[in-house]
């Protein structure tokens, strides 16, 4: 494992062109590294090697901990403990199952409660007069299934997210281990878990090392779950969704403030952060890194961002990518 990667302010480039009517209106600024099987770099753009937060790109990591821990899961439950669900039926009932198995309620779930993710079914829920849940929080999965863990290992669970508690130990520790770095840093998330700083070069590595896993492993059931199940991991207007259906094999998961990752079988991977934390960035820059990792461009066609005068277009060696692969 080598060293905790440096922390200051990251050296971020220009990816994406907002056009309006062929001129420039604005610039999204951000990092792109895309990773071989054996974790060399094949090409990076920005900023790749200083700590930033993974946000929830880090929960196939996290899931990967909790079945080392001995969490046993259908595959439709365990991509949902990898999720930032969008509060859709299917996420709230088998969080429910998730909790119900390990003889849990909701009021035991230390996230905060929330509205659902999916503008669909917030828009619903709030048309109905139904109030923010801790059930309907997007990570939600993962909470219930770090719950069932710490049952599963006899340990507390009304402190399950202190950073101190074995399960988070655990997790700190399968994050080192796959992305090949020292934590640099530990703040707490959104939902409340700790949240543990590493490079985007060693995001990218731990996708990978997750995607090619070897048959049987607990990265592998991890792996194997998402492929299965992509709209258990976000939701069924979800463009992570949508692309892991487009490029078979493929898992991916993205995070708040614009950040992605994506790996493929033969574990190739990219990591991906939007400077500014804007989503509409992070779908055509992971496209163009995928062309770089050898996706066919067809399979792309639907996230690279409108052509044309108006729109986004991403630039410099991305955009000579998508140009290569189309």
């Amino acid at each position: 494992m080598s060293a905790a990667a440096p922390i200051g302010v990251p050296g971020h480039v220009p990816l994406v062109h907002l056009l309006r009517d062929g001129l420039v209106e604005g610039v999204h600024h951000g990092s792109v590294v895309v990773v071989g099987p054996a974790g060399s770099v094949l090409f990076q753009a920005g900023d790749a090697d200083t700590a930033f937060y993974p946000r929830s790109t880090a929960k196939p990591m996290q899931a990967v901990a909790m079945v080392r821990l001995g969490l046993s899961l259908p595959p439709d439950l365990l991509a949902l403990t990898a999720a930032s669900h969008s509060g859709e039926r299917v996420h709230l009932e088998g969080t429910r199952r998730i909790l119900d198995a390990g003889g849990f309620g909701e009021s035991d779930l230390a996230n905060p409660a929330d509205l659902p993710y999916d503008p669909v079914e917030r828009a619903s829920w709030v048309a109905d007069g139904r109030s923010a849940r801790k059930l309907a929080h997007n990570c939600s999965g993962k909470h219930a299934a770090m719950l069932d863990t710490a049952r599963r290992n006899g340990w507390s669970t009304a402190d399950y997210l202190d950073p101190a508690h074995p399960l988070q130990r655990e997790v700190a520790a399968t994050v080192e281990e796959l992305t090949g770095e020292a934590v640099a840093h530990v703040a707490t998330d959104g939902c409340g878990a700790p949240l543990f700083s590493v490079s985007l070069r060693g995001l990218a590595t731990a996708a990978g090392r997750i995607a090619a896993a070897p048959a049987g492993s607990p990265a592998h059931r991890v792996a194997e779950a998402i492929r299965a199940h992509p709209e258990m991991v976000a939701g069924s207007r979800r463009d992570v969704t949508a692309l892991m259906r487009e490029v078979p094999g493929l898992i991916a998961k993205d995070g708040f403030e614009a950040v992605q990752v994506a790996a493929l079988p033969d574990g190739t991977a990219v990591a991906v952060k939007i400077a500014d934390g804007s989503d509409r960035a992070r779908p055509p820059v992971t496209a163009a890194a995928l062309a770089l990792a050898g996706v066919d461009a067809g399979a792309l066609a639907g996230f690279a961002g409108p052509g044309g005068p108006d729109g986004l277009e991403v630039v410099g060696a991305l955009a000579g990518a998508l140009r290569a692969a189309a």
